[in-house]
């Protein structure tokens, strides 16, 4: 470590202390990789951790974290999305260049787009809503560089990176131009019916783009069950089979509350869990995260900020609804199609009025721009939000935009290798049973 000459010896010892040591292992395990992570401990270094590992898209199958004093211990069991140990170099130099330099700042994006306007949406999701907003765009020569859409709970977030489409440049300083883009925005998603107020604003600084979906679907209260809708504590109004499964119970011997989460497992799931409670002003000291087959197990002793654990039926009920809301929003529902094809001017209000008029609805879409080439991910239902689409609709739909262009893919997010064997012991007792052995608890059972 290169030192500068005007640090004394006691800032060199801050920056020893402070600065995070990283191990990544592949020796110990045959399944995973393991990433050992020890550092100061800080509101928000466990979110920056699981971040960093979201970013690179690799499954936490494991995890065990602890959090005694002033110190921060984790170990992460991670794949990539085959299920594979890593043994990319360059995977691995980011991971230790990443976590071991005092990590990124916590609200960085996964990739700082230069040149480019961020708009910020809330709304009423409905069919064919992605269609107008692109058609706004496209009506204001707007050209879409990078797009993320998520839809709960009958609402819908956005974040939209825009240029000129003539001039690639950002339109920060045409304050007229994007206060006229902002307010057709807002008419667009008010629609008719809208009970709560519509957002479009041009988002400032940058973000972490991921973490800022939870954060406006938060702000926009999608946690909260719509009046008629079956969507609460046993799914999500898409009609999911079986929604999460969340607890939040006391752990009266040293002030934690602990929480228990059970769903579907999917990658990023842990980085959902972890922002949701961090964005609450939580704090997790200790915690344990597995797997078994397609299955995910999570458990955490909290604290809020405060130090207080949760302390009443309304907090413990919001919690949960946060977290199943949290999990809920990325989950996968529909067909996913995805499209590789030359971009060109209007080609995403061109892809979604297809959608729409075919009776389609996007549940979620990732929109990509490399170099002149479009790669977009759209998941859609029919008008009534039903998953399964009839595969006469898919094929005229593809027909109108290309059959080599628009393809249907199985979805990527399950049957990942999971490292839990299905006759592995309880997880969760694991941490109990530290917890117990410090003599931080009076039982482990």
């Amino acid at each position: 470590m290169d030192w500068s000459s005007t640090l004394d010896e006691y800032e060199k010892l801050v920056i020893r202390m402070d600065t995070p040591r990283v191990v990544i292992d592949n020796a110990v395990c045959a399944t995973a990789t393991l990433v050992k992570v020890d550092s100061a401990r800080k509101h928000g270094v466990l979110l920056e951790a699981v971040q960093v590992l979201a970013d690179l898209d690799l499954c936490v199958n494991k995890a065990y974290i602890s959090s005694d004093g002033r110190w921060f211990m984790d170990v992460f069991h991670v794949t990539d999305q085959n299920g594979n140990k890593l043994t990319d170099e360059s995977v691995i130099r980011c991971i230790e260049q990443s976590l071991g330099t005092g990590y990124r700042s916590l609200g960085a994006s996964q990739t700082h787009l230069p040149g480019v306007t961020a708009l910020e949406l809330t709304g009423t999701d409905r069919p064919g809503l992605l269609s107008e907003v692109f058609a706004v765009l496209s009506d204001q020569r707007c050209n879409v560089v990078e797009a993320k859409v998520w839809t709960h709970n009958a609402r819908i977030a956005s974040l939209i990176y825009i240029n000129d489409i003539d001039s690639g440049s950002p339109l920060d300083d045409d304050s007229d131009r994007v206060s006229r883009i902002e307010d057709r925005l807002r008419n667009v998603l008010k629609g008719d019916n809208d009970v709560r107020s519509a957002k479009t604003v041009v988002a400032l600084g940058v973000t972490h783009t991921e973490r800022r979906l939870h954060q406006l679907m938060f702000a926009d209260r999608d946690y909260e069950r719509k009046v008629g809708s079956s969507w609460g504590e046993t799914g999500s109004s898409h009609g999911l089979e079986a929604g999460p499964l969340v607890t939040v119970q006391g752990c009266a011997e040293r002030g934690y509350s602990v929480v228990n989460v059970q769903c579907r497992d999917r990658p990023k799931l842990l980085f959902d869990i972890v922002c949701t409670l961090t964005d609450m002003d939580y704090v997790v000291f200790h915690g344990t995260v597995g797997t078994r087959g397609d299955e995910a197990f999570q458990e955490f002793y909290i604290r809020h900020t405060d130090g207080c654990p949760v302390s009443s039926e309304a907090e413990r009920q919001r919690v949960i609804q946060c977290l199943q809301a949290s999990i809920e929003r990325r989950a996968s529902k529909g067909v996913r199609l995805e499209l590789r094809t030359l971009d060109r001017r209007s080609l995403l209000s061109d892809v979604t009025r297809t959608f729409r008029e075919n009776g389609l609805s996007v549940t979620r879409a990732e929109v990509l721009t490399r170099g002149d080439t479009a790669l977009n991910v759209f998941y859609v239902t029919d008008a009534a939000g039903n998953p399964a689409v009839e595969p006469r609709i898919i094929d005229s739909v593809r027909e109108r935009i290309g059959l080599t262009n628009l393809l249907v893919k199985e979805d990527r997010e399950h049957g990942i290798g999971k490292a839990t064997a299905p006759g592995d012991p309880g997880l969760f007792s694991l941490v109990r049973r530290n917890l117990y052995n410090l003599g931080l608890i009076r039982s482990c059972s």
